[in-house]
């Protein structure tokens, strides 16, 4: 009895020994775990909650109708962390991490930044790789266990239902180190902004605000589902703009093969229908991605420099459209009568020369006639009068109150359109011309050039267009801008925006008749290709000088002419005479705004600006401003 008592008492002693060895083996486990194995601790602070920012879906851009010119699309990156990489980096599997997101060893060295700094910081993540696809970015989660310093994020990315208006548009690019610091922490390392065009314009407006979530996270670091919302994101606000997306289109496929620029405006609002720099760009070739940084490359090596936007930031001299401020500042002055007739006998002539040669014409017998016949030596003898109205001796004192009215139309500066960019343009004055003259007495007839919209002046495509529009309003015209309404937040408030009126100092009669002369110009003038069925347009041709190469072409015009709906220049670069191929576009795409589709007998002539190339007749004058 004893002895089988001392064999149960020496069991239990067993039992108790063992369940001591294996608590000690199963705390020294957890110690190994949890104190001395570094990667088992890592997986182990995986495990749990970690917080991460909620980006917001930017906002939307869409046309005067509706139709969307921009939209979100998901975009998957890969993110590095570099301290948490460098800390396994004997260990980590390169030609795995390779093969799996289908990169080479070369591209993943050259990846990873050769500079440490404000920008790149070895704590804090940065992209690693852009917009990588769905399949991958699923697969990459699934094994991120394998590659410590590496995580997957979503993000969202700008997209084009529409290859167009792309210059408007803009596009978006990383933040840089100077845009963090001025961005009073809105900005980080890895966020994207507006680079250019109305992205950049109305960043504030389109970004959002972001917020942030707790993410539950298994053993292994990946986002199990339970997510708790700290602070939502706020969407940001959509933009309605002024553009006709098929007006837009239109002009953009009239202008294939040729350089220059067109700017069609409402007059009444001085809303922007449609704004083409020629030539263009697929806006979703600079997508944020891996193939933009080549893109980019190629647009800017590209000699008919598609990157510059024609349409805003070029200056040009405004050839004969001019003339029509010659008319009406001479008649409000005085120094023009409306009936005034003259000869021209081939140009303007001073001691016997023809100084400024004129096309082959009969009898000028007023100032409509002037105006559609584009008579040269009219325009310069009635800017000369002007000019030397104060007395020949004094041309300075007449050419700044000359000037003056110029101002009025908004030449010679900004106009304050909603666009990033603008330039003032230049128009000469006295102290221009007597630093030009070095000092010394000079007369007005040094200058005639400028009577025909040519020597000094530099105005943009938008100034042209928008005097033409002031025209056509008999004597005001609205800030041009694009966009008309801004929807903001969740519940689309709609905000409109309402543009400056600016009137001119220039009796409404004298409007009349330059409006009548310039439907002379169409009807049987030097614009008559631009004259449409059913349709009173008024024009202006120009052809301007280019001693590069072929003279530049050039047309304005407005229609209807009573309650215009739509004021357009078109300036093709090597184009030729105005009426030629500007003034075709010009009407074709006033006759498809306005009446919505081509007239049969005019199919002709939209097939033939359809083929026309005008991308090699000669090296072009104008000037980018940088």
């Amino acid at each position: 009895m004893q002895s089988a008592k001392k064999r149960l008492d020496n069991r239990g002693v067993v039992i108790r020994a063992l369940f001591i060895i294996v608590a000690v083996l199963l705390l020294g486990k957890v110690a190994q775990l949890q104190v001395f194995d570094a990667d088992w601790n890592e997986r182990a602070n995986r495990v749990g909650s970690s917080k991460v920012k909620l980006y917001p879906a930017r906002g939307l851009m869409a046309d005067r109708n509706g139709d969307l010119l921009t939209i979100n699309e998901p975009m998957y990156q890969i993110e590095m962390t570099y301290r948490d990489f460098a800390a396994k980096n004997a260990n980590f599997d390169t030609l795995g991490f390779c093969s799996l997101l289908k990169i080479t060893p070369e591209y993943f060295v050259e990846c990873i930044p050769k500079e440490w700094g404000f920008k790149y910081t070895k704590r804090k993540p940065f992209i690693f790789l852009p917009n990588v696809s769905r399949q991958m970015y699923a697969t990459f989660q699934e094994n991120l266990f394998r590659f410590p310093g590496f995580s997957a994020s979503l993000r969202s990315s700008r997209a084009y239902p529409q290859p167009v208006a792309a210059h408007l548009l803009g596009y978006m690019s990383e933040v840089d180190q100077k845009t963090i610091q001025s961005g009073a922490g809105r900005y980080v390392t890895g966020d994207y902004h507006g680079l250019s065009g109305l992205e950049y314009q109305y960043e504030e407006m389109l970004r959002g605000e972001k917020g942030e979530k707790w993410l539950y996270l298994d053993r292994l670091g990946r986002d199990v589902g339970n997510v708790k919302a700290e602070q939502d994101a706020i969407v940001g606000s959509n933009l309605i703009t002024t553009l006709d997306l098929k007006l837009q289109q239109y002009g953009e496929s009239l202008m294939v093969n040729k350089v220059g620029a067109v700017i069609a405006i409402e007059p009444a609002t001085g809303e922007i229908l449609s704004m083409i720099s020629a030539p263009t760009y697929n806006p979703d070739w600079l997508r944020i991605g891996r193939g933009r940084s080549q893109a980019f490359t190629q647009l800017q090596r590209d000699t008919l420099q598609p990157l510059l936007n024609r349409a805003i930031n070029g200056k040009y001299a405004p050839g004969s459209p001019f003339k029509t401020l010659v008319s009406l500042i001479g008649l409000e002055t005085g120094t023009l009568n409306e009936n005034r007739g003259m000869a021209c006998n081939g140009g303007f002539t001073s001691g016997g020369r023809v100084l400024l040669g004129c096309h082959a014409h009969g009898y000028i017998n007023n100032v409509q006639e002037a105006i559609s016949q584009s008579c040269n030596n009219y325009f310069v003898t009635a800017w000369l009068e002007n000019i030397n109205r104060f007395g020949s001796d004094t041309p300075a004192k007449g050419i700044d109150a000359f000037n003056d009215y110029l101002y009025q139309f908004g030449l010679g500066q900004k106009l304050g359109i909603d666009f990033p960019g603008e330039i003032s343009g230049f128009v000469p004055g006295s102290e221009f011309i007597s630093k030009n003259e070095k000092g010394e007495r000079w007369k007005a007839i040094y200058y005639r050039a400028l009577a025909i919209g040519q020597g000094q002046y530099e105005m943009t495509s938008l100034q042209i267009a928008n005097f033409i529009a002031a025209i056509a309003n008999r004597g005001h015209w609205y800030t041009p801008h694009l966009v008309r309404q801004v929807q903001e937040g969740n519940e689309a408030v709609i905000r409109p925006l309402t543009p400056e009126r600016h009137d001119i100092d220039i009796d409404r009669q004298h409007f009349e008749a330059v409006v009548q002369g310039m439907r002379q110009t169409v009807l049987n003038g030097t614009a008559r290709r631009a004259n449409i069925p059913n349709i009173e347009i008024c024009g202006k041709t120009g052809t301007v000088q280019n001693p590069n190469g072929d003279d530049h072409s050039v047309f304005t015009a407005f229609a209807p002419m009573d309650n215009p709906k739509i004021a357009i220049l078109v300036y093709i670069e090597n184009g030729g005479y105005g009426g030629t191929i500007a003034a075709p576009i010009a009407s074709l795409m006033v006759e498809r705004y306005l009446n919505g589709s081509i007239a049969k007998n005019r199919e002709y002539l939209e097939q033939r600006m359809f083929d026309t190339d005008m991308t090699a007749r000669g090296e072009s004058t104008i000037r980018e401003v940088k």
